[in-house]
């Protein structure tokens, strides 16, 4: 008999394309999935592997004004109770959250309801909305070992690795190639929506520095927010840099997979493809998060020798001029760090995870 589980992700692809990686693994595995998430899901939705995909009302805690504290505390007793009418409904084997404040009222659902519950954390720093569900949860899936969490949820926790969607791991089959001394370099720059904007303020002016010959060998590929779209794309074209230009790359794996270089944020989805493709990378954490989150992904990578993080603000034009000439220059250490990435990636990550979902449903919750 088939097995149920609901799925739960805030609406972003950080959030989204882990729980889709696992979403695809299960269905293989025979299990129905449904999905419960926000409304920023619409452009990931319609090619997320569910039966149906519930818009769940949630929002995010923000400061301490007593009025949106109060606002926030209804939207999500509103999502708690909708996301109970669902499974009681739906009757899952198990409900799997993978972060975000739209994941509460779903896994917070399933506590009510007895539930057998996972909790999957992506960074290497725990969010605070699974902070806050954590004690309720019958198994914590990590990516990679988290420090500083209470001693009462170590025998809850699996280290699993975050796992990867299938065009990741088809994308991995393309070995890395460094570029040829005197050859072109494949930058690609990506930002997400929190990092877009930044990513097209440096790029041009950095290339503009370029001596006009390094500039010629590059082969530029950028995500910009639609409004930064024309200006960026006008600023290239005048530079003779040959770059395309896109608020949104659906095959954003296969991207990756034929760069040489990589520039961009270290959002745990981000770090996790950079190491299963093996591709070496400039990290530039968003700063200004509460948990630091982004920093704690990049120094895993830095550590294995598989990435250059750079703080944003010594991230400017010349530094980043720089460091593509000295990657040009010396394209061995592109090649070394593309192998480093690739020593410490879990491509069975969605494998180990679905083994997890597995246990705890057929356990009833209880951890074997």
């Amino acid at each position: 008999m088939s097995k149920t589980v609901l799925l739960t992700a805030g609406g972003t692809g950080g959030h989204l394309f882990p729980a889709q990686a696992l979403a695809s693994e299960l269905s293989r595995r025979g299990w129905t999935v449904e999905l419960a998430t926000d409304e920023r899901a619409d452009k990931y939705g319609t090619e997320f592997p569910a039966r149906k995909v519930h818009i769940i009302a949630s929002a995010t805690i923000r400061g301490r004004n007593p009025i949106a504290l109060t606002k926030t505390a209804f939207q999500l007793l509103f999502g708690t109770l909708q996301a109970r009418k669902v499974i009681k409904a739906l009757q899952p084997d198990v409900v799997a959250g993978f972060g975000g404040y739209p994941t509460f009222p779903p896994m917070y659902a399933a506590r009510l309801t007895n539930t057998p519950s996972i909790l999957h954390e992506a960074n290497a720093v725990m969010g605070r909305a699974n902070k806050l569900l954590a004690k309720g949860v019958s198994a914590i899936a990590t990516s990679v070992p988290i420090e500083g969490l209470p001693a009462d949820l170590s025998g809850k926790l699996v280290e699993t690795g975050n796992p990867v969607r299938d065009a990741v791991i088809d994308a991995s089959e393309l070995s890395y190639t460094p570029p040829r001394e005197g050859g072109e370099l494949n930058l690609l720059v990506f930002g997400g929506s929190q990092g877009a904007r930044f990513f097209s303020d440096l790029v041009p002016p950095a290339l503009e520095k370029l001596p006009e010959d390094v500039r010629a060998r590059l082969r530029l590929v950028q995500q910009c927010r639609p409004e930064d779209m024309d200006r960026v794309q006008k600023a290239l074209n005048e530079l003779g840099v040959k770059a395309e230009c896109a608020s949104f790359f659906q095959d954003l794996p296969q991207r990756i997979a034929q760069s040489h270089l990589v520039v961009c944020r270290s959002g745990a989805s981000s770090v996790s493809e950079l190491s299963v493709l093996g591709r070496p990378s400039i990290l530039v954490p968003l700063p200004g998060a509460i948990d630091q989150d982004q920093a704690a992904n990049a120094k895993v990578l830095e550590k294995a020798g598989g990435a250059w993080p750079i703080r944003q603000v010594d991230f400017n034009s010349d530094r980043l001029a720089k460091e593509i000439i000295r990657f040009m220059e010396n394209p061995g250490m592109l090649a070394e760090a593309a192998a480093n990435a690739k020593r410490v990636a879990k491509p069975d990550a969605v494998k180990r995870l679905a083994d997890l979902v597995e246990s705890v449903a057929q356990n009833k919750g209880v951890r074997p």
